[in-house]
């Protein structure tokens, strides 16, 4: 028997109790100022199980359920939870608990938007981690369903309760700097290959790939590590754009106060130097329009050289947002950043805790009843992860070309040249093979109908949403 006197027989039977869906009542439950928020985790792996530590640890914050479709991550979770957390494999049952009042979502990437709907039905509060979304329409969906519940809605996009860029957006946007010319979004990681096999793996027994795949589809799985190594394949995540730079796209919206996409993305780069099973780009680098300003949006997963372990850097940043106006340009990553002059000499400075109190906005809100409350809304989190999907939907309907032919269609831009520059060296440095480049078509994107338009809309059209399985997807009304 583990600590919940639940043993392997008993916890199994109670998941195989759930049924297909699920669609609960609000819940009526109304919280007082100081009344306990009683919390369940779904997803207690790296992110989620820190997610369970952290909100269990908030004073009137209790975490009584965990879920995770890995029997193995959840019992060891449940450790970190209250005492008689209840646990289990599917979600449905987690829905049904009418003590709940709020759902944190830490699944891969597919289940977000799935996930969150769901809970909203069912009348629970969410915080989900970030991307929100899977795809273009998944985000459409949850704005819906938010609206339609009224409830408390959080992105685990931390960094918009950090004081740095909100105290730097505030100075932007009051013109201390000037007008701004031109935005420069990156992260640059150092990461490693994934391996490769050549024959589908075994699920391992104590996972429900059943409900691990969820609404999507449930196909053979073709690499060495079951979690985490999914980021980098379509079918389940959405490669370093969905995973790392969408905290920066969030700090961008944030800052500058955006409350739409962008109007055009082309996109380049590709998967070099590395020989496995993903098909994520490593090296990624989109241009896109903002109401007439040029952004690029960046990710690389290589180091500097193949002599190094360290990142590569552009302009001195290895990640963050790169904000050139007309007086002075302002860098801020994770944790902070500053503003200089032209001349390179600091004007001020931005300090930030990487948004140490988003949990607690989340439960604050909650509690005050306030949506207006939160630091990140989901209508937020959406627009940022748009952003992503804008990159990486342009890569993905793109073919192989030369350098020549993505510096002609970056030309337009002086910072995207200079980037595909900065880009090339770094292949290089690696040994990479450059013909391996791709170029993606430059897509126009309307921010009201959230369609594209133009050229090569159909295809990109096609790509704004994925067929769910039935038993898991989505419902067109929500």
């Amino acid at each position: 028997m583990n600590k919940n006197g639940m043993d392997r027989r008993s916890f199994l039977k109670g998941t195989m109790a759930a049924t297909a869906g699920f669609m609960a009542m609000p819940s009526l439950n109304v919280l007082g100022a100081n009344e306990r928020i009683n919390i369940a985790v779904i997803g207690t792996g790296g992110r989620g199980g820190g997610h369970v530590r952290d909100f269990n640890g908030i004073p009137n914050s209790r975490v009584i359920a965990v879920c995770d479709a890995d029997e193995h991550r959840m019992q060891n979770s449940a450790e970190d939870a209250a005492d008689n957390a209840k646990m289990y494999q599917d979600y449905r049952k987690i829905l049904d608990m009418k003590d709940v009042d709020a759902v944190i979502l830490a699944t891969p990437n597919h289940w977000h938007a799935a996930g969150t709907i769901f809970a909203c039905q069912a009348g629970k509060h969410v915080y989900v981690e970030k991307p929100v979304s899977h795809s273009i329409w998944e985000g459409q969906q949850m704005v819906a369903a938010r609206r339609k519940y009224k409830k408390i809605v959080q992105a685990g996009t931390q960094q918009r309760s950090c004081p740095a860029p909100n105290e730097a957006g505030k100075d932007i946007r009051a013109g201390k700097y000037g007008k701004i010319k031109w935005v420069h979004c990156m992260k640059l990681n150092r990461r490693s290959s994934i391996g490769k096999v050549t024959k589908p793996q075994p699920v391992p027994d104590f996972i429900d790939y059943n409900l691990w795949a969820g609404p999507a589809p449930k196909t053979p799985v073709m690499r060495k590590s079951f979690h985490y190594d999914w980021h980098w394949q379509w079918t389940w995540g959405d490669g370093e754009m969905g995973n790392w730079a969408v905290h920066y796209t969030d700090d961008l919206c944030n800052m500058l106060d955006w409350k739409e996409a962008p109007s055009s993305v082309i996109t380049g780069g590709g998967r070099f130097v590395w020989d496995d099973n993903a098909n994520t780009p490593n090296m990624e680098f989109a241009l896109m329009e903002h109401k007439g300003m040029p952004l690029v949006v960046e990710i690389r997963d290589l180091p500097l050289s193949s002599d190094t372990d360290a990142p590569g850097s552009y302009l001195g940043s290895r990640g963050g947002n790169i904000i050139m106006c007309e007086d002075a340009v302002i860098k801020i990553s994770r944790g902070g950043g500053a503003a200089y002059n032209h001349s390179g000499d600091r004007i001020k400075s931005y300090r930030g805790n990487g948004g140490s109190e988003h949990a607690e906005n989340f439960l604050s809100a909650i509690r005050n009843e306030d949506y207006e409350e939160l630091n990140a809304p989901i209508e937020g989190g959406v627009l940022s992860t748009l952003i992503c999907h804008l990159a990486n939907t342009s890569y993905k309907l793109g073919g192989k070309a030369s350098i020549d032919e993505v510096r002609e269609n970056m030309k337009q831009h002086d910072d995207a040249l200079n980037t595909v520059k900065s880009v090339v060296e770094q292949i290089n440095a690696n040994g990479g093979d450059l013909d391996k480049m791709r170029l993606g078509p430059k897509l126009a994107f309307d921010p009201k109908t959230q369609k594209f338009t133009g050229p090569h809309s159909d295809e990109a059209n096609k790509m704004l949403r994925y067929d769910m399985r039935s038993e898991f997807a989505i419902p067109e009304k929500v």
